[in-house]
């Protein structure tokens, strides 16, 4: 009789330490919450298989990822997740619920940054000058690299695809796909030179920056690599 009791008494599972424990590298740690937090922590907001979740429950999620954007665009990655949640209007119990982990909520604003950016891009294929839409695109993207130097940048994006496939989505063979839909259509229109690839661009963008992440002096500076990058994509007409 006492063995199914001390069974019980162990508490929910352990949490997994492998991508919580990374991004911990780039966002101070945030403390466990109140004491009742752990059974939402061990359920999670995963519905049964083959069922949808309630509408109340998205709705839940998209203000707390809402939030989430928000906040962590003016104060970085170690905002408070009791305060993301009061800014959602929820309470702590139902954030945990559908992120046990900072960096599961991490890795949904991420996705959502990149959904509007992505998004932008579609849009912009129908645009009547292939030229200006790169352009345009380039420089969206490049504003996306500058707000997630706080969530990481391009090192929490590698550590996401490359220790992490269960996440479900790929942000930078995304990006890179989506730069190629773009770059293709200047290069066909004769507006872009036909020896750069969309690798070459996204690592151009990115790479600009890092390099001026740090950078208050001048302002500009970032925008006017870009347009170097992009004389250097149009070539000689």
């Amino acid at each position: 009789m006492r063995k199914p009791q001390e069974r019980r008494s162990q508490g929910p599972a352990r949490p997994e330490a492998g991508l919580g424990a990374r991004v911990a590298a780039t966002a101070s740690p945030e403390p466990s919450g109140p004491p009742d937090l752990g059974r939402d922590r061990s359920r999670g907001d995963r519905p049964p298989a083959g069922r949808q979740p309630r509408a109340d429950a998205r709705r839940n999620r998209e203000r707390i990822v809402a939030a989430a954007r928000e906040a962590f665009a003016e104060s970085g990655p170690e905002t408070s997740l009791n305060e993301i949640a009061r800014r959602a209007g929820v309470g702590p119990g139902t954030l945990y619920r559908h992120f046990p982990a900072r960096s599961a909520l991490l890795t949904a604003v991420l996705q959502d940054r990149i959904d509007t950016l992505c998004g932008r891009a579609e849009e912009l294929l129908a645009a009547d000058s292939p030229d200006e839409a790169l352009a345009e695109w380039l420089r969206a993207l490049l504003a996306h690299a500058r707000v997630n130097q706080g969530l990481g940048g391009a090192l929490l994006i590698e550590e996401l695809e490359r220790q992490d496939a269960a996440l479900g989505f790929d942000c930078y063979q995304r990006i890179q796909d989506t730069a190629h839909g773009l770059l293709a259509r200047a290069q066909h229109s004769g507006t872009a030179r036909s020896d750069i690839t969309a690798p070459d661009l996204v690592q151009l963008v990115v790479g600009i920056a890092l390099s001026t992440a740090h950078t208050t002096a001048d302002p500009t500076q970032p925008d006017r690599l870009l347009t170097l990058v992009l004389d250097a994509v149009r070539g000689h007409r």
